[in-house]
């Protein structure tokens, strides 16, 4: 009898670890979640609109990207003031901190920047 317990608690305890893991994947948003929230946070925050993401990659700590802000329009559109903000996320998509990294007049391109940034 004590040989069907110990199996029936291995068992248990198998199944036990096998959902905690697929809790754990479950509960880590997709990158395409973690996008959309990310320029959301960072638009709340900032009161400035968020128009893309041109830099995404998930990192030890959780995420990082570089979104596009319209900060000062202007007419015409080209001379409008542009910002790219660098974002840090933790692993569940929340804002951790961001900062401005360069303004740019919508109309201009990136001189020579190694790696895009």
């Amino acid at each position: 009898m004590s040989n069907t317990k110990n199996t029936s608690d291995t068992q248990n305890s198998q199944e036990s670890h096998k959902g905690a893991e697929s809790d754990t994947t479950e509960d880590r948003p997709s990158p395409m979640q973690v996008l959309r929230h990310a320029r959301t946070q960072l638009a709340e925050l900032t009161g400035m609109s968020a128009e893309s993401v041109s830099s995404f990659e998930q990192t030890e700590d959780g995420w990082s990207l570089e979104v596009e802000v319209l900060e000062i329009s202007r007419v015409p559109d080209t001379m409008s003031l542009m910002a790219s903000y660098q974002v840090e996320l933790d692993p569940q998509g929340e804002l951790t901190g961001y900062r401005r990294v360069r303004r740019y007049e919508r109309g201009r391109s990136d001189s020579h920047r190694a790696g895009g940034r």
